[in-house]
């Protein structure tokens, strides 16, 4: 099975960029891929209830649609830094979304057959 590490890195402010992010880990998903979605900086804000049903980006999929399919089917990871920054802990993210850390997505990218994609 192929692999493949998604990283948001964008702030949701870059709406575009982080919907193409979702779109291409869903399709992946889609495609038979075991995905796994990594929120950082800002972007754990789409860990958040509530957070992607409030955007909306014209000719795209529901943000929320897109990011519950990928829980549903794949992973969600919401970086721990980024997350204690902010004053949020696991209590705050929806269900299924675990808290990890740059080691984390380390071992996951460099893992054989992965692929890394960060927008």
């Amino acid at each position: 099975m192929k692999k493949l590490a998604v990283k948001i890195a964008s702030s949701p402010t870059d709406l575009e960029r982080c919907t193409q992010a979702l779109t291409v880990a869903a399709s992946a998903l889609a495609a038979g891929a075991e995905v796994r979605l990594w929120l950082a900086g800002d972007a754990v804000q789409f860990a958040l209830p509530g957070f992607a049903e409030s955007l909306k980006l014209e000719y795209s999929m529901s943000l929320a649609e897109l990011r519950d399919s990928i829980l549903s089917l794949g992973q969600i990871y919401a970086c721990t830094q980024c997350l204690a920054r902010r004053s949020l802990d696991q209590d705050d993210l929806l269900d299924g979304v675990e808290i990890a850390g740059a080691a984390a997505f380390a071992e996951q990218i460099l893992d054989e057959g992965t692929q890394a994609l960060v927008y």
